[in-house]
């Protein structure tokens, strides 16, 4: 279902631009593999070619193999077909730009496909080259259509050097300026002779073992708004050898969540408060469960966790207790109390008891700052959860947090490009959002993160006065 009004009706009732903060380009592979032999040579080349060939990587293969590999059902048919004009469209630039207006957008920020894959490459060299030769791709097939288009740069994080290296020659010497980061590292477990698929997923804040503030230090220094868009597919709960669809529900949320509830936790927000951050594709439903339950944690397990330390239980009582109302079995075992120990070891290790301490909360309301103030969740149009994100009457301490439009156009998840606005519109419609509501959703929460990221990000764009006046009004 979608709006009973068109794009231009939808347009003609609002009054202010749309931004889409994810779209998607459908890469043309030969035109990235010329750059991959610029940078790699032809060996490099012939490796680009069987990666993107990863489909017929588990032909012939049993499903102990399979796993053992790390293998899992990928996507397929996963962009539009029937539809040739909306094809061509995800794959050229060009005829894209022509067509943002018949879509409804005034501004989008394009984000990577295949590309996304570069980010995984176990190879160090590999992964260095094939991301550099997507972001020089984008560079060249989007930067003169600025105004209304910016895509993103891939940045890899296996280690905190390659992510740095790769931010400044995508924004010094590319001119790109945004970019989509990688979400997680996979790390093989130590041993001989590990299988591939025994591996760990490192979200780059808590237990990480290397030191990525480096990374997000460079990122406020250039400008950069940093955005996750990764898949949990993969992972031991999405790893379907079958089914695809078993694999793809809920995995850019799991993902999401992952990373944000580390980063939090780990205290990186804390320490660089300046840093914007967007979680994209999973929507916002994670989200606002995730601030609930964030706030429920801190209530009860930091500073004041000494309620739950069992050297303040009186033993004694708890005896008379247990023969007053214990049955006889129960009673059989008195002299047998310390078994009601376990998950409540009186010798708990006391270091580290505030598991909060890294994130410099004080109280419930900076934790509603936190996810009302730096961070971003990205929303499909067609996702009835998005309405939850401005749900004050549910959310704790009265929250909106900050869903951003997010078109997915280019994927399977979008049948018709110019459907995208007027499925987003019909929560309006519905009586889900309001007005205010839809203008936060597709055009201020993004412009905001965007502009607070670097206030000079819309410069020479389309949206840059609209954008003026939204800063200036707040």
């Amino acid at each position: 279902m979608s709006s009973s009004l068109s794009v231009d009706k939808i347009r003609a009732r609002i009054k202010h631009p749309i931004i889409d903060a994810d779209g998607h380009t459908l890469e043309f592979l030969p035109a990235v593999r010329d750059h991959v032999v610029a940078l790699g040579g032809a060996d490099m080349a012939k490796e680009f070619d069987q990666v993107f060939t990863v489909g017929a990587m588990g032909e012939g293969l049993s499903d102990e193999e399979k796993r053992a590999l790390g293998l899992f059902k990928m996507t397929w048919w996963g962009f539009p077909a029937r539809n040739t004009l909306d094809r061509a469209t995800a794959h050229l630039p060009r005829l894209l730009y022509q067509r943002l207006d018949e879509i409804g957008l005034d501004y989008a920020v394009i984000y990577p496909t295949q590309g996304l894959g570069g980010l995984m490459m176990p190879s160090a060299e590999s992964r260095q080259v094939f991301c550099r030769a997507f972001n020089h791709y984008y560079a060249e097939e989007f930067l003169e259509f600025s105004d209304r288009m910016t895509p993103a740069a891939l940045i890899p994080m296996q280690t905190p050097d390659e992510a740095i290296v790769e931010l400044e020659y995508a924004v010094n010497t590319l001119g790109l300026k945004t970019a989509v980061v990688s979400g997680f590292a996979y790390r093989p477990l130590a041993g001989d002779n590990v299988p591939r698929g025994a591996r760990w997923v490192d979200t780059f804040g808590l237990d990480s073992p290397y030191d990525y503030d480096p990374v997000w230090a460079k990122c406020v220094e250039l400008g950069i708004a940093p955005s996750f868009h990764s898949s949990g597919m993969g992972w031991p709960n999405r790893a379907s050898l079958s089914s695809y669809v078993y694999n793809h529900i809920g995995n850019f949320a799991a993902a999401g969540e992952a990373t944000c509830r580390s980063l939090v936790l780990g205290g990186v927000l804390n320490r660089f408060p300046q840093l914007q951050m967007a979680f994209l594709e999973g929507g916002v439903g994670w989200a606002t469960n995730l601030y609930a339950d964030m706030i429920s944690h801190w209530e009860k397990r930091s500073r004041d966790i000494q309620h739950y330390n069992p050297n303040h239980m009186d033993r004694t009582q708890l005896r008379q207790l247990f023969e007053q109302h214990g049955s006889e079995r129960f009673k059989s075992h008195l002299d047998n109390l310390s078994a009601i120990d376990v998950f409540s070891d009186p010798k708990q290790d006391l270091d580290g008891l505030d598991e909060f301490s890294a994130t410099g909360f004080q109280s419930a309301e900076d934790i509603k700052a936190l996810f009302t103030g730096n961070l971003y969740f990205g929303c499909e149009a067609d996702d009835p959860m998005n309405a939850s994100a401005f749900n004050s009457d549910a959310n704790p301490l009265q929250a909106r947090l900050k869903p951003i439009f997010s078109s997915d156009i280019g994927h399977w998840d979008v049948p018709e490009m110019n459907g995208v606005v007027p499925e987003a519109y019909e929560l309006v419609e519905d009586g889900l959002l309001t007005e205010v509501d839809f203008k936060e959703f597709v055009f201020s929460n993004d412009a905001q993160m965007l502009h607070r990221g670097n206030p000079d990000f819309f410069v020479g764009t389309a949206v840059e006065d609209a954008v003026k006046e939204l800063v200036n009004s707040n």
